[in-house]
């Protein structure tokens, strides 16, 4: 199993969910949260935005799942054809264990 972390734009959430709904991958954890990436924040006039609102998408998947949900995420999150600076990232790493709580099953 996989855990993939996207933060990605707050404007694009509504149709990455949605995607990734329909494409079978309804399981989602969403947060708010903020930060700059390389080129640390934005410069606006006199004004420098250090923290920049971003939204983080969690989900945990089948190893073989994991390229349909990272094409997923990032064709639905990029701005424009070719993508702009502050569409975000992706990061995925391994799940040893998961366990249901009210069944205390393992497994997703």
């Amino acid at each position: 199993m996989l855990m993939i972390k996207a933060i990605i734009r707050p404007e694009k959430v509504g149709i990455v969910l949605s995607e990734l709904c329909d494409a079978g991958f309804p399981a989602v954890t969403k947060l708010d949260v903020v930060g700059r990436g390389k080129q640390r924040g934005v410069k606006v006039g006199e004004v420098h935005y250090d923290e920049l609102p971003k939204e983080m998408l969690m989900l945990v998947v089948n190893d073989e799942d994991k390229d349909d949900v990272v094409k997923i995420i990032v064709r639905s999150s990029k701005t424009g054809v070719k993508g702009a600076f502050g569409d975000g990232k992706i990061f995925v790493s391994v799940v040893d264990e998961v366990y249901t709580i009210s069944s205390g099953n393992s497994g997703l």
